[in-house]
């Protein structure tokens, strides 16, 4: 039985226990937005020490937070409400658990599986995932209804946008708690029909990968291709700068997916996978479309 409680002032239509599988940049990013806002915040990693880097990346966050007035909260008391391990059974009191371990349809699934059979009944479940179906993965589990998308945009905390992917078999009550949930994160709800790519990732890496071909082509470098873009269109990033941000390799593996269920305009080009191949994977990596020396191989 969990003993914590969450801070005073907790928005309405927060829950007030929430679980992250998956203490990645993504994962964090969700544990922070929920503990800044007065929850009780659960993180499962795979082991012990991918679970203490969870922590140190939810915990410099939240001092973040603090120190640029996102809350009135301090360091120890945000701390209090934050657990950090590796046993799926912690989350047997969770009101909401979103799973955000990477791109890849069995991990996804194996990973929901464990989660919906600790949680209780009337628990909900959601998937951070970027591209995969949410049908396909609601179809693995035995309560659909208490299932959706929760796409969070990297970095999360200054993200303004949560996309909200409705399943065929998504409950009106869930869905409607979600738009609340995204209300009380100080954020705002995109709310789409599953599809593929859903509407961010399928516009979002329409736009890269075209701007990739112009690399590959010769058309212009990586810096004025993605200034074209920020000057002309008011893109707060340029396409190929928001790839390195993301990861190619998970730009790769969205493109291949939406490729496999979209046709050739998604087919990946030839740089992006040959960057991949070396290991040039982003900021992640140190180098992409552009270097990254500060960033050297942490993420």
């Amino acid at each position: 039985m969990n003993t914590s409680k969450p801070a005073p002032g907790l928005p309405s239509g927060l829950p007030v226990f929430v679980g992250v599988l998956g203490g990645g940049r993504m994962g964090a990013g969700i544990a922070h937005a929920f503990l800044v806002k007065g929850a009780d915040v659960l993180v499962v990693e795979r082991d012990d020490q991918s679970a203490e880097a969870a922590r140190e990346r939810v915990e410099s966050a939240a001092a973040k937070s603090i120190e640029r007035g996102m809350t009135d909260a301090n360091l120890d008391e945000m701390a209090s409400r934050l657990t950090v391990g590796v046993d799926y059974d912690a989350f047997a009191d969770r009101q909401l658990v979103v799973e955000a371990v990477p791109e890849d349809w069995d991990l996804k699934v194996t990973s929901l599986r464990g989660i919906e059979e600790r949680l209780a009944d009337d628990a909900y479940l959601a998937s951070n995932t970027s591209s995969l179906s949410v049908n396909g993965l609601a179809g693995e589990l035995k309560r659909p209804g208490n299932f959706l998308g929760l796409h969070f945009f990297n970095p999360v905390p200054a993200s303004t946008l949560i996309e909200v992917v409705l399943g065929e078999r998504t409950s009106p009550e869930l869905a409607a708690a979600a738009k609340r949930w995204v209300e009380a994160l100080g954020k705002t709800a995109v709310v789409v029909n599953d599809a593929p790519g859903f509407a961010s990732s399928r516009l979002g890496v329409a736009i890269a990968l075209e701007a990739m071909r112009m690399v590959e082509e010769g058309v212009a470098s990586a810096e004025d291709i993605d200034n074209a873009m920020v000057l002309g269109y008011k893109h707060p990033t340029g396409p190929l700068r928001t790839t390195d941000i993301v990861g190619l390799d998970v730009r790769l593996g969205i493109a291949e997916y939406l490729h496999s269920t979209l046709g050739e305009r998604f087919a990946p080009p030839r740089i992006l996978k040959e960057k991949v191949a070396r290991g040039e994977l982003g900021r992640k990596s140190g180098k992409g479309f552009f270097d990254w020396p500060s960033q050297g191989t942490a993420g």
